[in-house]
């Protein structure tokens, strides 16, 4: 395992963030402070460290696709993970900092009446978020890039958090203007509730976590093969976008070394071809 073969295609989908929030965070930072809305207001801040999360992102896939050296035998591919988790973090500070801010507001009393306008701001960058959190879970999908999953979750967050925005203008409307700070607040829930989970998920892949559900899988197929009297123990772990397995397993204790050399080979390629796992290593013990 060389080097990861997606990087050309996964940077796509983190350039595609980095335009999309350094466009959407300037025009509704503007038009939050114009027209005088907080949910706006917050939702363009949070686009403002979205850009710093994607650059994170971006860092993380290009360094993933380094090929391993004298101090990175497996290679670089956890800096995907790494990536999105630095990610997570700043989305975690910026709604701590929004939630906070937009509680005293609402506390004190302190909030306006804003501009119409500013539902169009909100809801333009509700869809054109939505497309490109649909860019990249396809592409987050084709590639098996943790990090541009972790991206996709994120878009799909921001573009509920622009529709949260819009609601919160057409509120005032009906002569309910607090309803903005509260959204703005619902927003920076919806913020850490994002962060808190693409944080999970990449500390539960860096301590080795992995699905039960997944060895199963894997146990099934190698049973397949008549050779293999039983499967003793599947132990697999993210690396980046690789699976990697350790598998022990039971054969005939008269089988040669040729054969059962034959068999792992059948047994990985098996595996790749079914599972896209394409690092295996098989310890054969005779009953």
């Amino acid at each position: 395992m060389e080097t990861t073969n997606h990087p050309p295609k996964a940077l796509k989908g983190a350039i595609v963030s980095i335009t999309a929030y350094l466009i959407l965070s300037i025009l509704k930072v503007f038009f939050g402070y114009l027209y005088e809305s907080e949910a706006v207001l917050a939702d363009g801040f949070n686009n403002t460290t979205d850009i710093i999360a994607s650059v994170a992102v971006y860092i993380g896939i290009r360094v993933a696709a380094l090929p391993r050296d004298a101090e990175h035998k497996y290679g670089h591919a956890k800096m995907e993970t790494i990536s999105a988790l630095i990610a997570s973090l700043i989305m975690i500070a910026v709604g701590v900092f929004v939630f906070f801010n937009s509680l005293s507001n609402l506390i004190g009393g302190e909030y306006t009446e804003p501009n119409q306008l500013a539902a169009v701001v909100a809801f333009v960058s509700a869809l054109v978020m939505f497309g490109v959190y649909r860019f990249n879970l396809n592409l987050s999908k084709k590639t098996k890039s943790l990090a541009l999953k972790a991206a996709a979750k994120d878009n799909l967050a921001d573009a509920m958090i622009s529709v949260g925005a819009t609601l919160g203008v057409l509120f005032a409307y009906f002569q309910l203007p607090w309803m903005d700070t509260v959204l703005a607040i619902v927003i920076a829930g919806m913020i850490i509730r994002t962060a808190i989970q693409i944080f999970l998920d990449a500390t539960h892949q860096l301590s080795d976590g992995f699905p039960p559900h997944l060895v199963e899988s894997y146990e099934e197929t190698i049973e397949q093969f008549e050779r293999v009297k039983e499967v003793r123990e599947i132990k697999g772990r993210h690396l980046g976008n690789h699976v990697m397995l350790d598998v022990t397993i039971a054969v005939d204790g008269d089988l040669t070394v040729d054969a059962a050399h034959e068999l792992c080979d059948d047994i990985e390629r098996k595996l790749d071809e079914q599972h896209a796992v394409d690092s295996v290593h098989i310890h054969i013990e005779p009953i």
